[in-house]
């Protein structure tokens, strides 16, 4: 036990005092910070307005001045034919594009639609063709309302706005559900999970074909049993990846605490004024929406099944990994191993959609109790409630046994390929492995 100790001492201090687990560990939360900082400021960033000039031969748009900041300038369509517009946008700085509106046949506003032509000089943007099409397919659709003799606006203040609040049925009573926000926290939850035990059971694979290639192994396993040596490398490497783990959710809270007191995040970037925001009634109820449903979350509950699957994961993916860096002699001989490996995890994330719509579902339930899917699966439903006791219990308990039984195989591994040199390992050589005793 002192030799095992004594490897996970060594795997945890060599990387921790390496510069590039400090700048990680440091330029982490400010990236993912970022991530939510810059499009927030990108957002309140006005774009340079655009003109438009207008040959409505149809009249939809009876003279409409402006489309979201964008101006539009209308020509008489009885003075400028289509090529007559095109070759003034071409020749005058000051129109950004030709929006040319067709004259309809039969009063019939679909010919109109589907015949209308938007040129423009360069890029003119997404946002600006969308708002372009909503406005004309509004007109368009009054326009029809009113061949078949129906008032436009009495449909207006006939249409119904449905905006139905979802409850949890809880032991004490109901509480508010916000499906948005718990896709959000599942699948965030699912792709952190992957991509850190991705990134750290990498490492050890690295960390054991380096050994192996410089022959340092040779040495290290005349005073420590190949088995000690690999179990404490994942335990040192956890360690590391729970240590990052913790300093990063702190050093992300302080940042995003600072972030919010100097109201960098705060509504004013958009152009609107706070007495504005307070008063908009539909984000007072998405803010109220939000506060209810982080309130209904079990959160020690949540953070500590993350943790353990967090762990969970990483231990038996690192096993693996482990195994694969002992059977080759180079990092690029181990793609043959690293995508069979892998593939349970990049399939839970590729069915991520339908778990989260359906997690308990079959499909979701069974990935839960799967050890290779399970660090994924089960953190993805855990947010949307109804997940059973037993089932936490169960997939738990799987994931203990897989990583019991992947360490075994990836001892026998280990103890064999990491002193065969030259030879490019099959799997047939790796089941005559773990079959010797």
């Amino acid at each position: 036990m002192s030799t095992f100790l004594i490897v996970a001492k060594r795997e945890f201090t060599t990387r921790v005092r390496n510069k590039t687990f400090l700048l990680m560990t440091i330029l982490g939360p400010i990236f993912f910070g970022a991530i939510l900082v810059i499009p927030a400021l990108l957002a309140g960033v006005d774009e340079e307005p655009k003109t438009i000039l207008v040959v409505d031969n149809s009249f939809l748009l009876r003279g409409m001045g402006t489309i979201e900041g964008n101006r539009l300038e209308y020509f008489d369509p009885k003075l400028v034919d289509e090529q007559m517009a095109i070759s003034k946008v071409r020749d005058n700085d000051l129109y950004d594009g030709l929006l040319f509106l067709p004259p309809s046949e039969n009063n019939d506003p679909d010919f109109i639609l589907r015949n209308t032509r938007l040129y423009s000089k360069g890029d003119i943007g997404m946002d600006l063709t969308r708002n372009l099409e909503r406005r004309l397919g509004k007109a368009a659709t009054e326009e029809k309302l009113k061949i078949n003799g129906v008032n436009p606006s009495i449909v207006a203040q006939s249409t119904t706005i449905v905006n139905i609040k979802n409850l949890d049925l809880t032991e004490e009573g109901s509480e508010s559900s916000s499906l948005p926000l718990k896709m959000t926290i599942g699948f965030a939850s699912g792709f952190f999970i992957y991509f850190f035990t991705f990134i750290y059971a990498a490492q050890i694979m690295r960390g054991v074909i380096e050994e192996k290639t410089s022959r340092i192994v040779e040495v290290i396993i005349t005073s420590v049993k190949p088995t000690q040596l690999l179990l404490g490398k994942i335990i040192g490497i956890a360690a590391v990846g729970l240590l990052q783990f913790i300093i990063l959710i702190m050093f992300s809270s302080i940042i995003y605490s600072i972030a919010g007191v100097i109201g960098i995040l705060s509504p004013e970037i958009s152009g609107l004024n706070t007495t504005e925001i307070a008063s908009s009634t539909e984000s007072q109820l998405i803010l109220s929406d939000i506060i209810d449903s982080l309130g209904a979350f079990n959160i020690p509950k949540l953070l500590g099944c993350f943790l353990f699957y967090f762990l969970g994961g990483y231990l038996l993916y690192g096993a693996l990994f482990a195994a694969a860096g002992a059977a080759v002699d180079s990092e690029a001989d181990t793609q043959q191993f690293i995508l069979p490996l892998t593939m349970p995890l990049i399939l839970t994330l590729i069915l991520s959609t339908n778990i989260m719509q359906e997690p308990n579902g079959s499909i979701a339930m069974w990935l839960s109790f799967i050890p290779f899917s399970s660090p994924i699966a089960m953190t993805m439903r855990l947010p949307f409630g109804g997940v059973e006791t037993w089932e936490i219990l169960l997939s738990m308990l799987s994931l203990v046994i897989g990583f019991l039984a992947t360490t075994w195989v990836s001892a026998k591994i280990y103890r064999v390929g990491i002193l065969s040199y030259g030879k490019k390992v099959s799997y047939k050589d790796l089941y005559k492995w773990i079959r010797r005793n």
